[in-house]
């Protein structure tokens, strides 16, 4: 034993017994960790998959969400790493998209249905990139960052429609730029409406039951099944959902009255994926039935191991319950689904369902998988820094 072990600070040591307890946990499930995961260990995986990320794509992309998700957890990284040239990548995209998601100035051609064109200003996917705008704001802040997201925004809360986040990914693109925006205005009609489009979007996809959201109202049980007749619940589409919850609550006034629902919402929800995790430290495509789409998704593993991790290190999570689980997925992430060039597979393409056969493997990439990736090594990077 470490004789300086009386020196340390009492939750470090705390920390570090639970981090070996879970590298043993994961041992005993297949997996074979001999070390303690070191703070510089992991800020170089984050610098090893961003300069691989940045060096093969370029910053000039659109502004849709698969790009903007990204950023997300660009910006994550920057925060954790202080490495200003991801702060310039992420800088040079807003730029290259004038601050803007989608561009048409003409309100009564707004739409919030899916869609990929300018008209599109109200639909979520084209909403996200607010996020990175108003983060880059809060470090230099010009107006013009925020303008277009103050514009679109304002607007949509003026109007009396409370469906505008029909799918669960719409919780991670546009739940976050609602606190972002609130905390940069003090209006508090952003935090209202939050709550009322939230309240909407659990009436068509929550499974009270499971605690766990369908994709959309498409993929209700029992309308929709896994190939075993059992609830689908996507994994992607749950991690959207409580990644965004956890970086709501890190941004969300204490007072706010309804705060303990998020919160006992985020804590449901971790219960309920530690149950789902797969031995090896992953989650399936299809939470509840893994031989509906069997195999290592690393977009869905990120995000649970993202929230976690947020949880144990705001103190919503016990760190004993639920530490071995993020332990776990991280190991996953950091040496299965990290390739020895820097590039993250195992990413599940574009899609809103775990789809039987499809081929997912160390060659399958995207932005938002990589985003996800981010957040949950800066989140890694944070419990070591208790």
């Amino acid at each position: 034993m470490d004789t300086n072990m009386h020196k340390m600070n009492p939750n470090k040591y705390l920390t570090g017994l639970l981090l070996t307890l879970s590298f043993a946990l994961a041992g005993c499930a297949g997996t074979t960790p001999d070390v303690r995961t070191k703070r510089d260990d992991v800020v170089a995986v984050i610098d090893k998959v961003n300069t691989y990320w940045q060096m093969h794509t370029p910053a000039k992309e659109w502004s849709f969400w698969n790009v903007a998700a990204y950023h997300t957890g660009n910006m994550e990284a920057y925060r954790i790493t202080g490495n200003e040239r991801y702060r310039r990548y992420s800088e040079e995209w807003a730029e290259h998209n004038e601050w803007m998601g989608a561009k048409s100035k003409d309100k009564a051609k707004w739409q919030y249905q899916y869609g990929e064109t300018d008209e599109h200003v109200m639909f979520g996917d084209w909403q996200i990139c607010f996020q990175t705008y108003a983060d880059l704001y809060q470090l230099e802040k010009d107006p013009r960052k925020i303008a277009r997201a103050r514009e679109v925004m304002e607007y949509q809360m003026s109007t009396p429609n409370k469906d505008y986040w029909w799918w669960a990914d719409g919780l991670y693109m546009v739940m976050p730029v609602m606190t972002k925006m609130y905390n940069i205005t003090g209006n508090r009609q952003y935090l209202e409406k939050l709550h009322e489009y939230y309240e909407y979007a659990n009436s068509i996809m929550y499974d009270a039951d499971a605690k766990l959201y369908y994709r959309d109202a498409r993929y209700t049980y029992p309308k929709h099944k896994s190939v075993n007749g059992k609830k689908d619940f996507w994994a992607r589409g749950d991690g959207w959902v409580f990644a965004g919850l956890a970086k709501v609550l890190a941004e969300l006034p204490k007072d706010d009255p309804y705060r303990a629902e998020y919160v006992a919402r985020f804590q449901a929800m971790a219960a309920a994926l530690k149950n789902s995790q797969q031995p090896e430290g992953y989650w399936t495509r299809s939470l509840l039935d893994p031989a509906h789409a069997p195999g290592p998704e690393t977009s869905g593993t990120a995000f649970f191991t993202y929230g976690l991790l947020w949880g144990i290190n705001n103190g919503l999570l016990s760190r004993a319950d639920y530490l071995p689980a993020a332990q776990r997925g991280w190991h996953y992430l950091s040496t299965f689904a990290v390739q020895p060039d820097g590039k993250i597979g195992y990413i599940q393409p574009i899609g809103d369902r775990a789809i039987p056969g499809q081929v997912v493997d160390k060659s399958s990439t995207a932005h938002f998988g990589v985003g996800a990736f981010l957040l949950a090594a800066a989140e890694m990077v944070r419990l070591l820094d208790h």
